[in-house]
């Protein structure tokens, strides 16, 4: 696996790829990578011919007093994870490379962007279709890969993609979870002991609430009731429980720690 770190040389080698003939797919990360991204990783080389893994913590979608300072990084180990998976390339740029100056131009995408994270986190979203706008023009044409863990991150990289005519294939991959249920994520490293043992309750409420639709309650109802069982955990800080179309949507705090977490009304 070779580690690029400049834009220019990334940009180059994909374009080489695309001009041998192969398809490219593409896996963007803030690093610190785990199961869930190597899965990633394992269903973009399962589908494509060369994969491209990015590594980088982006300093615009994290508002003041977030942990942009404190994110877990691990590139030897971001390495090794990459490489086992199946990667190709690792893109790994300084923030001096991506960003050289102050940055005067954001992609803002209204409507999916709007409540559950938006609300909680008013400026990410806009970070977010940022860089990510960004490592889709340097990458050019490609597959680019997902997790759902994010959902309402994914809807807004859809409707940018659509929006702006990128010419990328989004596709989203199913959440990775531990064995207790708990949703596979890089601030996990986070919880003390006694948070990672309550945080299960994320997934316990999701299903609670998916069952209530699947006996006809009311997606209120639902949403309700999936924030009692949050709310009863003692070490559980509720964001927010809602559904959303066919989606459950749940968020709380964990001490300092804050997990998301969803699933399908129908599984």
């Amino acid at each position: 696996m070779e580690l690029i770190e400049t834009i220019a040389a990334f940009g180059k080698t994909l374009d080489a790829e695309r001009l041998a003939g192969r398809r490219v797919g593409l896996v963007p990360t803030m690093g610190y990578l785990h199961e869930g991204h190597a899965a990633l990783v394992r269903q973009a080389a399962a589908e494509c011919d060369v994969v491209a893994v990015t590594i980088f913590v982006n300093p615009l979608q994290f508002a003041a007093g977030e942990d942009l300072s404190s994110y877990p990084r691990d590139l030897d180990g971001d390495r090794r994870t990459a490489e086992a998976a199946g990667a190709e390339y690792l893109f790994v740029p300084e923030v001096t490379e991506m960003y050289p100056g102050e940055v005067h131009t954001t992609v803002s995408v209204a409507g999916e962007s709007d409540g559950l994270e938006g609300a909680s986190r008013p400026s990410h979203f806009a970070g977010v279709a940022t860089v990510v706008a960004k490592l889709f023009n340097i990458a050019g044409p490609s597959r680019a890969y997902f997790g759902e863990k994010d959902w309402q991150q994914l809807q807004v990289v859809r409707r940018m993609v659509d929006d702006l005519s990128f010419p990328i294939e989004v596709v989203g991959c199913p959440i990775v979870r531990d064995g207790d249920g708990v949703a596979l994520s890089s601030r996990n490293v986070y919880l003390s002991t006694t948070e990672r043992a309550a945080a299960p309750v994320l997934r316990r409420a999701l299903m609670a609430g998916r069952d209530a639709l699947s006996n006809g309650r009311s997606p209120a109802d639902a949403a309700a009731l999936m924030a009692e069982l949050i709310s009863a955990e003692p070490l559980a800080q509720l964001d927010y429980a809602e559904v959303v179309g066919d989606r459950l949507l749940v968020a709380a705090r964990f001490g300092t720690t804050r997990l998301i977490d969803n699933m399908g009304a129908d599984r």
